[in-house]
């Protein structure tokens, strides 16, 4: 009821018990409590962000998924599923397996969960949480509950529930226990021991992130919005998967956004929806691809376009002689840093001249997960790994850095969200001489650099000092590369 309704009891006083609550005019949610408390109810106006995080605190992730598998048995859900046809799961709403995978969907969506892994093992199914770009368990189910589960998602996602073999994609919406909307993109693909779903997580709701929050630094920052708002061009991000980069293309067309530009996009999946932006979806079943939706934006009049990825050399040229023609383009690739996207565009068979002329800057990025501010404590670094990455520290100063020891809030993690760190390289006449040259990326990364690039490196020993990462997040993520 908590979950649902958006209350939290807090406080009890003799015969009064203080409850907060997201909407404390809500009478009719305060008169059914009143009702089975027997006590008098004193509201107390809270967000839903922060009540949402103090559920996860109080009972737990997983707590909801638990109580369900407590409550049936495997015989239960096994015989429910047999017989069941496609009517019966989507209407009964208290069949066992219906309960089961709302109550995975609910323990995942609530506690920030991206993507959600179902996965068959010998002799249990296991699932698993990413949350802040790690996996994490949250519940072993006996091996009985695997083909219910299965078939229930596939009705879901509109899929083929006769078919085993092969792997297959589907999507639906969520509604979550506390009424907010998500979209859920399926992949169903056959293993060893039967089959394994992974569904991506994401909100409807429009909370897209800004510039200001991305993390970068203040030059960043600066170049980036000024590229960023050029007629035209090209500007493109990069990193590997997971890194981020699709936040930080739609950060940048919310703040571009107005009633005076044409913005479309086409991407694969179209992650968020919002308000005056064209967005079209990638269709391979249609030969409706990057290539092909970039070609028929190029006659819509745009003024900013934004591919998903550019993947070949057909959807390069274009995106290039879109940027040619007065266009400012965005896209992500994938490389290891920012000025290694010449290279990869070069590779692909795009003249230099053309990505001389066409690419304004190019953008690396990672995501770091920042210490839980909860949980936050110093400590005395270790001088020389601090030295292998950059930090210098002379023999009077204190090595001091900082990490969490983990609590209730982070789930003994010691880490709460994520921040990104940036290389962000502005093309400047040096780097185009260097590109119409063919020179190497090193020779590329060096002139960037000295251009004024700050590394990623440079960026993330930046957030140690500042407390916000600790040093074995950047190891982790940077080093361990």
């Amino acid at each position: 009821m908590a979950r649902a309704k958006l209350i939290l009891p807090f406080y009890e006083q003799g015969e009064m018990i203080h409850v907060a609550f997201a909407d404390p005019l809500d009478l009719t949610t305060a008169d059914e409590l009143r009702a089975r408390l027997k006590k008098r109810i004193i509201p107390y106006l809270a967000m839903s962000a922060d009540l949402n995080e103090a559920f996860d605190r109080v009972f737990g992730n997983n707590l909801k998924t638990q109580t369900v598998v407590d409550e049936i048995s495997s015989e239960e859900i096994h015989s429910a599923a047999e017989g069941m046809d496609k009517e019966s799961y989507n209407d009964s709403d208290e069949a066992p397996v219906v309960r089961l995978v709302t109550s995975i969907l609910d323990d995942a969506v609530l506690s920030g969960t991206s993507d959600i892994h179902i996965e068959p093992q010998e002799e249990t199914v296991r699932v698993r949480f990413r949350q802040d770009g790690l996996l994490y368990e949250a519940n072993i189910f006996q091996r009985s509950h695997l083909a219910s589960m299965v078939r229930r998602i596939k009705i879901m996602g509109h899929m083929n529930i006769a078919e085993r073999r092969r792997p297959q994609d589907g999507r639906f919406t969520y509604v979550a226990s506390n009424n907010e909307e998500f979209d859920l993109r399926v992949s169903v693909l056959p293993v060893i021991y039967g089959e394994k779903i992974v569904m991506r997580v994401l909100r409807k709701t429009n909370n897209l992130t800004t510039i200001e929050k991305l993390g970068f630094n203040a030059d960043q920052r600066r170049i980036f919005s000024k590229l960023i708002h050029h007629p035209h061009g090209i500007v493109l991000v990069t990193g590997p998967t997971g890194s981020g980069k699709s936040t930080t293309l739609y950060a940048a067309l919310n703040q571009i956004n107005d009633s005076t530009s044409n913005i479309s996009t086409i991407e694969d999946p179209v992650e968020y929806n919002f308000a005056g932006i064209n967005q079209i979806q990638v269709n391979h079943q249609v030969g409706l691809n990057f290539s092909a939706g970039l070609r028929t934006l190029m006659r819509q009049d745009p003024d900013v376009i934004m591919v998903g990825e550019i993947r070949d050399k057909e959807t390069a040229e274009t995106a290039i002689q879109a940027a040619l023609t007065g266009h400012l383009v965005f896209s992500t690739l994938h490389t290891n840093d920012a000025p290694s996207t010449i290279v990869r565009l070069q590779n692909m068979g795009i003249e230099p001249f053309l990505i001389a002329s066409a690419l304004l800057g190019a953008l690396g990025q990672r995501l770091l997960r920042t210490i839980c501010p909860y949980c936050k404590e110093s400590y005395l670094g270790d001088r020389a790994l601090m030295e292998q990455v950059g930090i210098r520290v002379s023999e009077g100063d204190s090595a001091l850095l900082w990490r969490g020891i983990g609590c209730q809030r982070c789930g003994g993690r010691g880490m709460k969200g994520r921040t990104g760190i940036y290389e962000m390289m502005n093309v400047t006449d040096a780097i185009r001489h260097l590109i119409l040259e063919r020179r190497s990326g090193n020779e590329l990364y060096d002139q960037a650099v000295k251009d004024g690039m700050t590394t990623l490196s440079q960026a993330a020993v930046e957030k140690v000092r500042l407390g916000q990462v600790s040093m074995d997040e950047v190891v982790r993520v940077l080093f361990s590369e």
